[in-house]
């Protein structure tokens, strides 16, 4: 029947074409994501001292000396660079009812310059996926999604507040590569209470600060900012913003997260819009 036979041709050409935008988006996505590694890699410095010794704690805030007695081992060798697996899910929906989408990921992290590339893949319905770069490279950061790696869905890049943005994630991040948190990597500490302290760290002209908040035993339990930007309607707006870490494990002689969420701290309750589980962790140590 000439229907069936048109019917057939037209499925068989939608496939055709799908397959080939997907390759082409795989492929124009993965060069981005190798461009954003290369510049990454190039900023690459010295990490020094080449070991942990604890004498480096002397004067730092009480929770923050317990803290890294319970996270690293003295004597160990300090971490250059750091490769992260996540999966989890991301929650697309800016305001109103939470869509919660399930997402794996890549994060390539350098110590010193500080920085990463983080290279997501969330579905947002079984065979349509939106690529995204989260980064901080060079002192600039990065936020791009891209529809099946091609087509932009919104992009910010640069200076200035996008990368105050994810040098804060960088930081926020370090519960999980733990020895870029001492202050010989750059990080300044100060005191609030027992249980909490600020830190500080910049990167040339990026200057960022935010609390921590140590639990029980004395791990990293929350990191907060008071301001950091976020989009909404297609603006850039300031928030609070919060980071929770949980399920803490041994992992070469370090004692980190296994567990985040990130959410913003709305006025009428928080918004989690991020949740993940590191599948894998490699650490490259000095």
């Amino acid at each position: 029947m000439e229907w069936m036979e048109s019917l057939l041709t037209i499925v068989f050409l939608s496939v055709l074409a799908y397959v080939g935008v997907s390759m082409l988006g795989a492929a124009r996505w993965a060069f981005l994501t190798r461009a954003l590694q290369s510049r990454l890699v190039a900023e690459r410095q010295a990490v020094v001292p080449a070991r942990f010794d604890q004498r480096e704690l002397r004067g730092l805030p009480d929770p923050v000396q317990r803290y890294f007695r319970l996270a690293l081992t003295a004597g160990q060798p300090m971490l250059g660079a750091v490769r992260i697996e996540h999966a989890g899910s991301f929650n697309i929906a800016e305001s109103g009812a939470d869509r919660w989408k399930p997402f794996t990921s890549g994060e390539r992290v350098i110590a010193r310059r500080p920085g990463f590339v983080w290279d997501g893949r969330v579905t947002i319905v079984p065979g349509l996926t939106v690529h995204v770069h989260d980064a901080y490279v060079a002192g600039e950061g990065t936020l791009h999604p891209a529809l099946f790696g091609l087509t932009s869905l919104a992009k910010r890049q640069g200076r200035g507040d996008i990368a105050q943005d994810e040098l804060m994630r960088f930081l926020a991040e370090a519960a999980c590569y733990p020895t870029a948190l001492l202050p010989s990597q750059g990080v300044q500490w100060q005191a609030v209470d027992q249980n909490s302290a600020i830190a500080t760290l910049k990167d040339g002209e990026v200057s960022i600060s935010l609390l921590f908040g140590f639990d029980e035993e004395g791990l990293i339990e929350s990191v907060r900012a008071e301001a950091r930007g976020r989009t909404l309607n297609g603006k850039v707006v300031v928030s609070p913003w919060e980071g929770l870490w949980s399920d803490y494990q041994q992992h070469e002689g370090m004692t980190i997260p296994m567990r985040g969420e990130a959410r913003w701290l709305m006025p009428q309750g928080p918004r989690p819009y991020w949740r993940a589980r590191i599948g894998r962790i490699d650490y490259e140590f000095v």
